[in-house]
């Protein structure tokens, strides 16, 4: 990986935001281009990045005040959508998994992880959008055999059609507008029209999303990423 993947990191533990930092100083193509104690600071500060200065992800706590992460993350993915983002959390992530699916969360890591899953972890997300260790592949599987719970993380009133679920194949596997266009020999305008119908038919706000929607409903295997 030749670019600098460039981290923002959030969590009221002052010693937390240190160690992290320090941890990842040791890694030639990770930087931490930004730091917060809180929520409504980190907003703040975003505000006035320049695009080049701008973090591929933000590592953000979930118990935090006045904004708890959660609460951060729906802010951050209205206003950008694009920013990958990794729930740090000392609690296990069972109960929120569908906080997970729903916000298009990248990642979620226990705070004691050991270093070599945490630097794996940013490399995934940086490189295909989301990580998922063999736990939380087999908790997405539970919850895809759970039909009330699966209805209630999507809330969807149409099924996909065959040719949307081969646009999600395709997004699954990185592929561009163009490039997805031109294997379905459809145009570029006509497969974000498809994107953007799938963004509503689940109810993801983003490429996340569509990704973790399309692992639940088995359409793509976590072994082909």
């Amino acid at each position: 990986m030749n670019s600098q993947i460039k981290i923002a990191l959030i969590d009221d533990e002052q010693l937390i935001l240190e160690g992290v930092k320090m941890l990842l100083s040791n890694e030639k193509n990770i930087s931490v281009c930004l730091t917060s104690n809180n929520g409504p600071d980190f907003i703040e500060k975003l505000g006035t990045l320049s695009e080049d200065e701008f973090p591929h992800i933000a590592l953000v706590d979930v118990q935090m005040q006045p904004m708890n992460g959660f609460e951060l993350v729906e802010v951050l993915k209205e206003k950008y959508p694009d920013l990958r983002i990794i729930i740090l959390s000392s609690h296990y992530k069972t109960s929120i998994l569908g906080y997970m699916v729903k916000l298009g969360v990248s990642a979620f890591l226990p705070k004691n992880s050991d270093r070599k899953t945490f630097i794996e972890a940013i490399t995934m997300v940086y490189k295909n959008g989301v990580f998922f260790t063999a736990e939380d592949h087999q908790m997405l599987f539970t919850y895809m055999n759970s039909s009330a719970k699966k209805k209630s993380l999507f809330e969807m009133e149409d099924e996909l059609s065959e040719r949307e679920k081969d646009v999600v194949k395709l997004i699954c596997q990185e592929y561009t507008n163009n490039e997805i266009g031109e294997k379905l020999f459809i145009s570029p305008r006509t497969v974000e029209s498809h994107r953007q119908r799938i963004l509503e038919k689940i109810g993801a706000k983003n490429t996340v999303g569509i990704v973790i929607y399309a692992v639940v409903n088995n359409i793509y295997s976590l072994d082909k990423m």
